[in-house]
């Protein structure tokens, strides 16, 4: 994978150090500002809780969308810290690749033990 996508493989490598060292169990807000720091360290160029205004028909409206990683037209990474993923994560994620028109994103869910179990890759 690290071949064909350099930036996924890095994130995920990034996840999986994050995942090592803070362990499975606790809440998506402790995992955010870690793996904030983690793909700081390895130098990568990225966006975190990017704020996405919310349009409709034209219109720009009050709320936002807040994607938790953002690499701009590259990326978009969103974690998780529960039990099971469902199909509305997937259609979340899927949603800021069409709202960001970014082509990969990476579904990361850290309640898991291993974490290579809880990574999903979505392509538009």
């Amino acid at each position: 994978m690290e071949e064909r996508d350099p930036l996924t493989g890095a994130v995920i490598a990034a996840a999986i150090e994050v995942h090592r060292e803070m362990g499975p169990g606790l809440l998506e807000s402790v995992y955010q500002p870690c793996l904030e720091e983690e793909l700081k360290l390895r130098g990568l160029d990225f966006s975190p809780l990017h704020r996405l205004s919310l349009t409709y028909k034209g219109r720009t409206l009050k709320d936002e969308f807040i994607l938790d990683f953002y690499f701009p037209g590259l990326l978009v990474v969103e974690l998780k810290a529960v039990e099971k993923v469902i199909p509305v994560h997937e259609a979340q994620l899927l949603s800021y690749l069409r709202l960001t028109r970014t082509r990969v994103g990476l579904l990361l869910n850290f309640n898991v033990p291993v974490l290579r179990d809880g990574i999903k890759r979505m392509v538009l």
